[in-house]
This record gives C-alpha cells, structure tokens and sequence, in this order.
C-alpha cells in the first residue's frame, strides 16, 4: 500500500451525530416532523437532496431548504466548538507518515468546512491532498471524490486504502477500485456494511501497519483462490 484516503464528516471528527441531533431538534420543533435515524442515515456521506425531498413529502405547503439549513448549521456550529478528533484519528495520520504513505482525504463537504476544521484540529499538516465536493461535479456515492485524490497522489487505486463511516462512502470507494476500511460512528454503527476489506470500533483498535499488513494479506488470499478456481 502507498496511501491511505480518509474521509471527514462522521470518521475524523463524529459531525454525523451531531448534525442528526440538530436537524431532529430543528425540524421537529419547527415543522412538526420526527426524523428517524434510518432516515437521515440514508444521507450520510453524500447531499442533503433526499433529505429535504422527504421533509417536503411530509408538508402541505412548500419548504425553504437554505431557512433550514440556517437554522440546522447554527445548532451543528454551536456544539462543534468543543468537538475533538475521533479517537486514534492522529495516530493513524503519525504512523502513516512514519511508514512513508500518502495521505489523502476525500469529502463529500465543502472545502471550506473541511480545512476550517483540520486546522483547528491541528491535523490539516499530514494531507497531501485534499478533495471536496468543490473539485466535482458528483459526490458521494459517485466515485469521482476518490478517482480524483488517488490521481492526485499518484498512485494505482488498489495501492490506497480509503477510511469511511457510511454505506455512501464505501460504495464510492470501493467503485473507484479502493479498498475500504469502515469506521461507524454512533448513527452509523447499526448499519449493515458490505464489501468493506475490515471493520473497526475505531482507529485506537489496531496499528495502522497491521491494519494494511492484514488487507494486504487477504487481498493475496483472494487473488490466489480466483486464480485456483479457473
């Protein structure tokens, strides 16, 4: 392996949740409707458009998605300022410079979002390359966020390994040829995953070389079974 690729919201710092909590607070309060986490789950990863195609089914009358969002982002940003990286977050990014990879990241955010909080983070450092949604013309579940960082960092996709806390974000990655490696946070851990090379509680679970020693073991064992079974 020479790279990995993370992703932001939900896997290096657990935005998801608290972006759940403030849309549940806003439009239950505000429009009468209870947004369920099997719901919202379905727009993790990627844009908000199914998201307000369901708050519009449940209204007579028509929506003003930017109020709602205003509204939504005052809440997320209040709770935010006391957010910390998830747990083994920097370690991995350390590692992977002590073993001389890559480090990209792929998000379906935008730019702005995403660097304002690495670098109060203090982690923006380790990136050698950063995409958003401001780089393309799809986000997630389109693969086109990782075909652009693996072509910015030089590298073959099966030589990177992408971190994802979504169904989206697997499923970008594994398109663009990625392995992936899934993170769940607390309104994704009930999600069924599939495809993924590993799971992980967090990042604090194992080492980032055994981790990639490990994927590519198995990513060997595969290649040698398809080979016996022709």
């Amino acid at each position: 392996m020479k790279a990995i690729i993370f992703d932001f919201d939900g896997l290096i710092v657990d935005t998801e949740t608290i972006w759940f909590e403030a849309y549940k607070e806003v439009l239950d309060k505000g429009y009468g409707i209870n947004l369920t986490l099997q719901q919202f789950s379905k727009v993790i990863g990627t844009d908000d458009t199914e998201l307000f195609a369901y708050i519009q089914e449940n209204l007579s009358t028509p929506i003003n998605p930017e109020a709602i969002e205003n509204s939504v982002k005052q809440i997320v940003l209040e709770k935010m300022k006391e957010l910390a990286a998830r747990e083994g977050v920097e370690e991995y990014l350390k590692e992977a410079k002590e073993l001389g990879l890559k480090i990209g990241l792929a998000s379906s955010s935008t730019r702005e979002w995403v660097e304002g909080f690495l670098q109060r983070l203090d982690i923006l450092k380790y990136f050698d390359v950063i995409k958003t949604r401001d780089d393309v013309s799809k986000v997630k579940p389109d693969p086109e966020l990782y075909i652009q960082a693996v072509k910015a960092l030089d590298i073959k996709p099966s030589e990177a390994v992408a971190f994802e806390d979504s169904l989206n974000g697997l499923k970008a990655a594994r398109e663009a040829g990625v392995h992936c490696v899934v993170v769940p946070n607390q309104v994704t851990s009930h999600l069924e995953f599939y495809g993924h090379s590993h799971r992980l509680s967090s990042m604090a679970e194992i080492k980032l070389k055994q981790l990639l020693q490990k994927i590519k073991g198995d990513a060997f064992e595969r290649l040698s079974n398809q080979t016996c079974d022709q």
